[in-house]
């Protein structure tokens, strides 16, 4: 089989050498897929089919010039292998999958900018961090890093600015930093890490730790599976001070225009009460992967004489002891809200679930969905984090719903009493609308889904108590009616009803114009019943251009932004060093969709 990969690899490059892209595409299966991130298409594109395959290559084969393919050392079985090329401008990784000597999927990434890769001790270039020998006027490290930090906004504008010091921006600024690209990160929290601190008491991470490493760093080997929030929050701040980050807490944008004439922005800043205004070229919204609370409109509500609320506004359950709380939603948040009260003590938890939920334990995840590729045994068996991201991106959105499949159906016979048990009390439970589960329902809507900790059991037990299939009517002074007619005396209402978009934010910030050409973030944007359009199986908008020069979106979970901000971080660089970046793909304006 290795020789076979070599030769069709062989063959391949030729192809593309001389032109051939005819040729080049039909060496693909007639139902395959070529997933580019910004190797040949300065985008996050998949291909789908001979024809698409064909029509990329005719658009980006003589920028991108790729050559010098090679097998990525030993690594190939089964028809699979990991693959190396150059293009023009830098150097790639990718993967690539046969049948029957036809290649089914293949992926291309670009990995690095020739002439301009970040100083490392691995490429030789890491830098010596002083001046041997005696030198007057010798400033030190801490003296020149300040210097630094007072010029960055004041006497030197930054390059990007990053709107978000969560995870997502974090990551990204240290990308940039490595890369020689000025950033700031603006965070109107006081310190870095307060995203994480100042929710819910309870709140720990529901994927394990081999999947929530951040860029560069992994976490030590002793760190728990599941990262209590707190404990994730003095993480993120420890980064951004040994990554030498540009962090502006206690920093609010108050909105950003972009200036048509200049080709950059004009965002204003409320910095420790003062008003500062920034010119970047590039502004990056890092908000997470969702934008404002969904607070629904409640009749009633302004009468209510309890405590009302969003769950993202949710503090914990230690001031609820003996009190009557309800949550409506059944999502990831409401689950662990309910069970936060219930461990306090609450007089009584009610869920009010609108619709059906995705529900899955957390162990059945680490036994047949995480455990290949993040786990301790993963590690051991020598999957490091960079092999386990790719190999996840080279497997093509359209495709991940057949492979999903069979995973919940073991899941289903695994935990068949859990799910007796929810469906005797009456709690609506399903697998998406597929049956492909929590993946392709958080790709596709980003919500409708608990990964179980424990909460589900509670409900079974009639400790969290349910009412399903209802919403709530209007709010009382101190009860919520329902649908059903019944009425639930509450102190505490709170709405665990998801969030917009992330264009709000682009609305907030910068004008609903804009935003709205720039259209909706998240979500297989294209060429699926979701959105219908010509691009088939990508995320909208995310780590990619967009309909507005110099705007871009940064967001998901811990893994996306880790593995994603490469890529984003790749493309600002390009645009600061003036290569050429000809983006193919690019949809449509969203009011032309």
């Amino acid at each position: 089989m290795q020789c076979s990969i070599s030769r069709w690899l062989e063959n391949f490059g030729q192809a593309l050498a001389r032109g051939d892209t005819a040729g080049a595409a039909a060496m693909f299966e007639p139902e395959s897929s070529w997933r580019d991130l910004c190797a040949f298409t300065w985008n996050i594109v998949t291909c789908e089919g001979r024809e698409a395959i064909r029509g990329m290559l005719g658009a980006n084969l003589a920028q991108a010039r790729p050559g010098l393919w090679a097998l990525d050392g030993a690594q190939s079985t089964n028809g699979e292998a990991w693959i190396t090329f150059d293009t023009a401008v830098g150097r790639g990784r990718g993967h690539l999958r046969l049948k029957d000597g036809r290649c089914t999927t293949l992926l291309t990434t670009l990995q690095a900018l020739r002439g301009f890769e970040e100083k490392t001790g691995r490429n030789g270039t890491r830098e010596l961090g002083t001046e041997h020998g005696a030198l007057r006027g010798r400033q030190s490290w801490l003296e020149r890093r300040q210097a630094e930090q007072a010029a960055l906004g004041v006497t030197r504008e930054p390059y990007v600015v990053i709107v978000g010091g969560g995870q997502g921006g974090i990551g990204l600024a240290a990308r940039l930093k490595r890369l020689g690209v000025p950033a700031i990160v603006v965070e109107k929290h006081p310190r870095a890490g307060d995203s994480w601190r100042k929710r819910y008491k309870s709140l720990c991470l529901h994927d394990p730790v081999w999947y929530d490493h951040m860029p560069y760093l992994p976490f030590p080997d002793h760190w728990p599976v599941f990262s209590p929030k707190d404990k994730m929050g003095d993480w993120l701040e420890m980064y951004v001070n040994v990554m030498e980050l540009d962090y502006w807490s206690s920093t609010e944008c108050l909105r950003a225009r972009w200036d048509e004439d200049a080709g950059e922005w004009q965002v204003e800043l409320a910095r420790e009460g003062r008003l500062q205004r920034l010119r970047p070229k590039h502004l990056v919204l890092a908000t997470g992967m969702s934008g404002m609370p969904n607070m629904p409109e409640l009749p009633g509500a302004e009468a209510f004489e309890g405590t009302l609320c969003h769950s993202s506004r949710h503090e914990g359950g230690a001031a609820w002891r003996g009190k009557r709380c309800v949550v409506l939603g059944s999502n990831n948040s409401a689950h662990d809200i309910c069970a936060d009260l219930w461990e306090h003590g609450a007089a009584a938890v009610t869920m009010i679930q609108r619709s059906p939920t995705i529900v899955v334990t957390s162990d059945a995840l680490m036994e047949f969905a995480w455990g290949r590729l993040y786990s301790e045994e993963a590690v051991r068996s020598g999957i490091t984090t960079e092999i386990a991201d790719l190999t996840l991106a080279s497997i093509p959105f359209r495709q991940m719903p057949a492979l999903q499949r069979p995973i919940y159906d073991k899941i289903r016979q695994r935990d068949a009493r859990l799910y007796a048990g929810l469906a005797r009390v009456g709690f609506m439970f399903d697998f998406g609308e597929d049956g492909s589960g929590i993946h392709s329902a958080y790709m596709r809507r980003g919500a409708g889904y608990y990964i179980d900790v424990g909460a589900s059991q509670l409900i079974v037990d009639g400790e969290i108590r349910l009412k399903s299939g209802v919403e709530i009517a209007r709010v009382n002074r101190g009860s919520v009616t329902l649908t059903d007619g019944s009425e639930l005396d509450a102190d505490l209402l709170v709405c665990a009803t998801g969030y917009g978009s992330m264009n709000g934010w682009a609305a907030q910030l910068i004008s609903q114009e804009v935003a709205d050409r720039v259209g909706k973030c998240w979500g297989l944007g294209s060429g699926t019943k979701y959105d219908p359009g010509p691009w088939e199986g990508e995320l909208r908008n995310m780590w990619k251009p967009t309909q507005q020069p110099g705007l871009w979106f940064h967001g998901g979970n811990l893994m996306q932004s880790r593995h994603y901000s490469l890529y984003l971080a790749l493309q600002l660089k390009a645009r600061m060093e003036c290569i050429a970046t000809p983006v193919y793909g690019l949809a449509p304006p969203h009011h032309l969709r």
